[in-house]
């Protein structure tokens, strides 16, 4: 692997987004969160959104990081949404309508991923053609790399167990990475779970595991799909 490829590899996750409150020391990737966002608007019929970005509401106003955050993460604080998005030619409610629906059902996706939003902010680009998808920047990039639930050492084995876990990965490296003052642990969430339980069972698990006082924080680089009825 050469020095751009590694490069690339970490930027691919995009922004680390506080998960929860600060003390629950968990993250989510902007590369998992993305296609949630963009299956739920797709359920408000005559606007799409074709580009969707997060970050925070107010930089300024973020609360300290309480236990040592991965790199590119963003520090604890509510969330803003910020969406580009198009109107169909043939819908029949007004922009406003459209544009608060849309905005409403962004705010539910978030939610059901326990991140906190603040706000979601709209910019309507213009009409797209009826048979027109969403913008390919903005599709998931593939699954995070998996690694199977026989990576070695306890750690692993506790958090791979926990309630919620679909899989290990591995993004910004390890799924179990030791430092001297934290331990981090990268996974997958399983369909029918909420991020946060499994961030709060992954921990108490790798805790446990390890029997040290050493924090354990969690990222989450992936949320399994319900699957179509």
């Amino acid at each position: 692997m050469t020095t751009a490829d590694a490069v690339r590899g970490r930027l691919r996750p995009g922004r680390l987004l506080p998960l929860g409150a600060a003390q629950d020391g968990a993250w989510l990737t902007e590369e998992a969160v993305r296609p949630v966002l963009l299956r739920a608007a797709a359920g408000v019929p005559g606007i799409r959104l074709a580009r969707v970005r997060l970050g925070l509401a107010d930089p300024e106003a973020a609360a300290p990081f309480p236990v040592p955050p991965p790199l590119s993460a963003l520090p604890p604080g509510p969330l803003r949404i910020a969406g580009e998005c198009t109107v169909g030619p043939r819908a029949v409610r007004p922009l406003p309508e459209l544009a608060s629906v849309l905005r409403e059902a962004l705010f539910t996706a978030a939610e059901a991923l326990d991140l906190v939003v603040g706000t979601v902010d709209l910019h309507v680009a213009g009409v797209h053609e009826e048979d027109a998808g969403a913008s390919d920047s903005d599709r998931s990039g593939g699954a995070a790399p998996v690694v199977g639930t026989a990576f070695e050492g306890p750690a692993a084995t506790a958090a791979a167990a926990a309630p919620g876990v679909a899989r290990l990965t591995a993004v910004l490296g390890p799924p179990v990475h030791f430092a001297s003052d934290h331990v981090r642990v990268e996974v997958a969430v399983a369909r029918g779970h909420r991020p946060l339980d499994v961030v709060r069972a992954v921990r108490t698990a790798v805790t446990g595991a390890l029997a040290a006082d050493r924090p354990v924080t969690v990222l989450v680089t992936a949320v399994d799909e319900e699957e179509a009825p």
